[in-house]
């Protein structure tokens, strides 16, 4: 299996990972969400199902299940498009000893408990954490909302904030 890309994106499948990520950049066969909540929801999982381009394969995984779907083979063939909403869910996958070059960081929504250090992408001290241990595994961050945009390197913006206030 081909892992093409990952990106957190707290609204999973949407016009840009749908059709800008996916036609413009990287040509996947197979998007695969990894999700506790969505897996075990079937009205999610319809929405999902409902939002994936057509032609597109789509997996909804929770987060016990991921790493060993990954690990046996079973997308081989494929160019897999990761989506999950926070970085834990990746932290746990490369634990687990899935490899992950590049992470990219779209949209993470505001909450009661976030802060917000861009526009989009709102964290809390566990999102913090999480981005830093994914770094100190060597696995490069970016930020980049489209393909247009230009990719940021994500700890360096992260750096600006302290969320241990």
């Amino acid at each position: 299996m081909t892992i093409s890309a990952v990106r957190i994106d707290g609204r999973l499948i949407h016009g840009q990972v749908a059709n800008l990520w996916r036609t413009t950049k990287l040509g996947v066969t197979r998007i695969m969400v990894i999700d506790d909540k969505v897996a075990a929801s079937d009205i999610e999982k319809s929405g999902l199902k409902l939002a994936r381009p057509a032609g597109i394969d789509l997996s909804v995984l929770s987060e016990k299940v991921d790493a060993d779907h990954i690990k046996r083979g079973g997308y081989d063939s494929q160019k897999v498009f990761i989506v999950v909403k926070r970085p834990q869910v990746l932290l746990d996958l490369v634990n687990d000893g899935v490899k992950l070059e590049t992470i990219n960081v779209g949209n993470m929504s505001q909450t009661d408990e976030t802060t917000q250090i861009t526009n989009s992408i709102n964290v809390v001290q566990d999102d913090v954490d999480a981005f830093k241990a994914l770094h100190e595994k060597g696995i490069k961050i970016t930020q980049q909302m489209v393909p247009g945009d230009q990719a940021n390197d994500f700890m360096a913006i992260l750096k600006k904030f302290d969320t241990k206030k």
